[in-house]
């Protein structure tokens, strides 16, 4: 994948997980500077973080890790939520925000800034955003921009009223409306990002209703444990394989919309997981499947985040 003057595998690294002692277990700076240039190593050259993942940790192991490669990777960071745990969308404070995520990723500028989940008015373009990061472009702050959004109608948006040229999108197989709009992103030649590959871990078939879950995934209600362990069940009935993650990550690959795919990514196994999925290329009767597994299913009553 070649975007700007950076190329870059499809299957990215996720580093919302990176440091982050909040919702898992502990790692340590070490632990995640060895897994980010284990990273490297084995190919992966796209890094998304954000300066509230792990209160600026996810940030700080990225620019250890990365400082001395830093001309062959792309970085994608954002504006919105800072690292003390702060939401702050003013964007008079986007350059200085920048600036704090600049120096801890030991850098100079950021390959792309999208905003982390905004408000509908800022995706209509009714505030000046874009303009600002439109300005933090031209003088070399930041290479593109963009917006991380969750859903069919900010899409709608932000391509009617936006000349965004990077979207993150949350899109897997348990979430698939947005699958219409995919042919005007490729016409528009914008990076199309996607997080939340695996729904939170669900679509690597590890969890059931009987799994007890922590941190933010205790979101989920009873019914919806119970609900999203029978949806896993059957699609791992419908691919005759208990582990679904280069299933779920190829369904996403098949689209030839999608520029990289963010899964999570905290051990050395998840990360061999992934990039094991990127060879795996999915049979088309296979996707039809799970595109009409979605449409019977979950079309008209979606799933919760």
């Amino acid at each position: 994948m070649k975007f700007g003057n950076k190329a870059f595998e499809r299957m990215g690294f996720g580093a919302w997980q990176l440091g982050n002692s909040e919702f898992f277990d502990a790692m340590s700076m070490e632990e995640g500077v060895k897994l980010v240039k284990k990273s490297v190593e084995l190919g992966v050259r796209f890094f998304d973080t954000a300066p509230g993942y792990a209160s600026g940790m996810s940030e700080t192991i990225l620019g250890i890790a990365l400082q001395d490669v830093r001309d062959k990777v792309f970085i994608n960071s954002k504006f919105g939520h800072r690292a003390d745990g702060s939401s702050n969308f003013d964007e008079l404070t986007m350059e200085s925000a920048i600036h704090e995520s600049l120096e801890r990723l030991k850098t100079s500028y950021l390959d792309s800034l999208i905003l982390h989940n905004p408000a509908m008015d800022i995706l209509k373009g009714k505030t000046l955003h874009f303009q600002e990061m439109k300005r933090l472009k031209e003088i070399g702050l930041i290479h593109h921009y963009g917006v991380s959004i969750d859903s069919y109608d900010e899409l709608n948006v932000v391509l009617s009223n936006t000349d965004c040229d990077v979207i993150e999108l949350l899109f897997n197989v348990f979430s698939q409306a947005c699958i219409p709009l995919f042919e005007e992103i490729k016409k528009r030649n914008i990076l199309l990002i996607i997080k939340v590959p695996l729904d939170s871990g669900w679509l690597t078939g590890k969890y059931n209703e009987f799994t007890a879950f922590k941190g933010i995934k205790s979101r989920w209600t009873a019914l919806d444990i119970v609900r999203r362990s029978n949806l896993t069940k059957r699609l791992k009935t419908m691919v005759n394989d208990d582990d679904l993650t280069k299933y779920a990550l190829g369904f996403i690959l098949s689209f030839d919309a999608v520029g990289v795919v963010i899964p999570g990514t905290r051990t050395f196994e998840q990360l061999n997981s992934n990039l094991e999925a990127m060879n795996y290329k999915l049979p088309n009767d296979l996707k039809t499947k799970m595109i009409d597994f979605y449409e019977g299913e979950l079309k008209n009553n979606p799933l919760p985040w």
